[in-house]
């Protein structure tokens, strides 16, 4: 892997992995600091390895330089707290008596706890997530923007009021009471989701898959059903989800990056190992009397991993969008449920109650009405694809659209 590319990737697996370890030694209310310390390591890094090369174990050199400029902060503020200043307390540890431990299982330990950290109660759910996003995730500001289909500056004061309230409520890296594990995990969970879905469907107008984002989620997530206190049925139920929609990357992608649709995937490409991982984990949620959208969905990606196209498997598809649109609704969820409808019962009645759902500005809805009105109306499924090409904003998306119109013009 080339430095342009190393560097971004790294970022994104160990970023915060090094930050939640130094918030753990420098308390909650030194989070920027340690965001500051990891940067300026990979900022670092870009420099030195252009210059001199990649070292032989990239991970190990960022870890090393993230220690020691740790350690020197802490040794500044110690100097500082005890020659400069004596009145003052500066409430961190001496930095020549601090270990930074970078093991496997502090580093879990410490992530495991900076999730339930950020999901306190007292912060508002969006911020929670935000927050999630960009110290546990890595998450750049423009993507938490993209994922909350906001902008910039919401998201810079959200997060800004979110990392106010956890020094005003002097929250501690801790796993929280037993009691508390439920409410807090809903928005773990929430954040892992969108996670997932950022790397699924990438909001990047040149990207297809990104890979590294599913893989960071699916780690995350693999965290918590190993934990005794957050193994519970929602986390085996998303985990399920994301190794069923894992198993189909490699048929998602032509030769060229350009992406597949499901119907025209080779089922022979898909993850067997990792099918069979999501199944395990579906039956481990099958217990509880909690019926979340993660069993729902985690039970819909289940069968999509049967490539026929029997009526069975479209009547449970349909059926397990009507229960998860009445649990929650979405634009998306009633969109794939009209295409269920289409296959489990005819594409006359898909279309009625495709366009009752007037989402006008969505490229999704329009690409939808084309594809049910290819076998209908040539005219006006060419009309419905133009109008989503219009509004795609992704590159695959675009292609996917070029690639149907230009079927239309050949159909005899």
């Amino acid at each position: 892997m080339e430095n342009g590319e190393l560097i971004p990737h790294l970022f994104r697996m160990e970023f915060s992995k090094i930050v939640s370890v130094l918030v753990k030694v420098f308390g909650l209310e030194h989070t920027e600091v340690a965001e500051d310390i990891v940067s300026e390591t990979f900022l670092l890094a870009a420099e030195s390895w252009g210059q001199k090369g990649i070292p032989q174990n990239p991970t190990a050199w960022l870890y090393t330089v993230a220690k020691n400029k740790a350690k020197n902060h802490l040794h500044r503020e110690s100097i500082f707290a005890k020659k400069v200043a004596p009145q003052i307390t500066s409430g961190l540890p001496v930095g020549d008596e601090v270990e930074i431990d970078l093991s496997e299982q502090n580093i879990q330990d410490s992530q495991l706890q900076m999730m339930f950290a950020i999901c306190h109660p007292s912060i508002p759910i969006e911020s929670q997530i935000g927050l999630s996003l960009r110290i546990l995730c890595g998450f750049g500001i423009d993507e938490i923007a993209d994922a909350f289909l906001t902008n910039k500056e919401t998201i810079n004061k959200r997060l800004f009021r979110a990392k106010e309230k956890l020094r005003e409520e002097q929250i501690k890296m801790e796993m929280p009471s037993p009691s508390e594990i439920q409410e807090r995990l809903d928005a773990v969970l929430k954040t892992l989701y969108l996670l997932f879905n950022e790397g699924y469907h990438p909001s990047l107008q040149n990207a297809v898959i990104r890979r590294d984002l599913c893989v960071e989620a699916m780690r995350l997530n693999y965290m918590l059903v190993e934990h005794s206190a957050t193994n519970i049925p929602e986390a085996n139920a998303l985990l399920a989800l994301m190794c069923f929609h894992a198993s189909r990357f490699d048929a998602r992608t032509d030769q060229n990056g350009e992406l597949i649709l499901y119907a025209d995937q080779d089922a022979s490409l898909w993850n067997q190992e990792l099918i069979v991982k999501g199944g395990i984990y579906l039956n481990q949620a099958a217990c509880g009397t909690r019926l979340s959208k993660y069993h729902l969905e985690a039970a819909i990606a289940y069968w999509h991993t049967h490539k026929d196209d029997s009526v069975e498997k479209w009547e449970n598809i349909l059926q397990l969008h009507n229960q998860l649109l009445q649990l929650e609704y979405s634009p998306l969820a009633a969109l794939n449920r009209t295409y269920a409808l289409s296959k489990a019962n005819s594409i006359e009645e898909a279309i009625r109650e495709a366009e009752k759902l007037k989402l006008d500005s969505n490229h999704l809805y329009f690409t939808l009405l084309g594809e049910l009105y290819v076998s209908v109306d040539r005219a006006k499924a060419k009309v419905h694809f133009e109008q989503a090409l219009s509004l795609a904003k992704s590159e695959a998306d675009k292609a996917i659209l070029i690639r149907k119109l230009e079927a239309l013009a050949v159909i005899p």
